[in-house]
């Protein structure tokens, strides 16, 4: 009786490993009324932050491109020896959702859709793209066994879309999540387990005169 051949085997593909990231985000610092800059009270706020990040081992600082995010991220990066800057276009200001009429409560629908058809088309039509490469490049757990620390100082849409990303929150609920120009939030990211929010918009670093800017005045705390 002729033996048949043995059953092909399927070679296991080595995983590589993986460990936590722990990804710092701050909404740029205050800016000046055409945005060329930052203000006074925006200077001590980015220069508050850094010293509040002295003590984190972050292994990168990344940051949107516009002149108040850049400038934020150097003056930071000023007071973290040996901290390497990247500036990125995924890290910029843009929208990063246009949601749908029925996303959004029927008494609000129109304004809010009003709203975000007078942001520029650039804006309006590259963002989700742009924020599909920001989750794909600045969230999850990183390659290695190392932990790795970074920091983010990027825009207020771009925080609410990741903060909303890690909650698995609806698409549209990016909308109506305020951040405070040069507050602190901290997302872990960890292997096998789902994203954590460690905190949301701390602002523990700066002086009461200097909190709670970049938020609409009705929401001021």
């Amino acid at each position: 009786m002729t033996t048949p051949p043995a059953a092909p085997t399927t070679a296991t593909e080595p995983t590589t490993p993986t460990a936590t990231r722990h990804l710092y985000i701050a909404r740029h610092a205050g800016a000046t009324p055409d945005e060329s800059g930052l203000t006074q009270a925006g200077l001590r706020q980015a220069v508050l932050l850094g010293e509040r990040l002295r003590d984190i081992p972050l292994a990168a600082i990344h940051h949107g491109p516009l002149p108040r995010a850049a400038h934020t991220a150097q003056l930071i990066g000023e007071r973290l020896a040996g901290v390497p800057l990247h500036s990125s276009e995924p890290a910029g200001d843009y929208l990063p959702y246009l949601p749908a009429r029925d996303e959004l409560p029927p008494e609000t629908a129109d304004a809010t859709l009003a709203r975000l058809a007078e942001f520029p088309e650039a804006e309006r039509a590259g963002g989700p793209a742009l924020a599909r490469e920001a989750v794909a490049r600045f969230t999850g757990p990183v390659a290695g066994t190392e932990p790795r620390h970074e920091l983010l100082v990027t825009h207020n849409f771009l925080i609410g879309w990741l903060f909303r990303a890690a909650l698995d929150a609806p698409p549209a609920r990016w909308l109506g999540l305020n951040h405070g120009n040069a507050a602190l939030t901290l997302l872990r990211y960890t292997p096998g387990r789902t994203a954590t929010v460690v905190f949301f918009n701390d602002m523990r670093h700066l002086p009461k005169e200097l909190r709670w800017t970049g938020f609409p005045p009705e929401l001021r705390g």
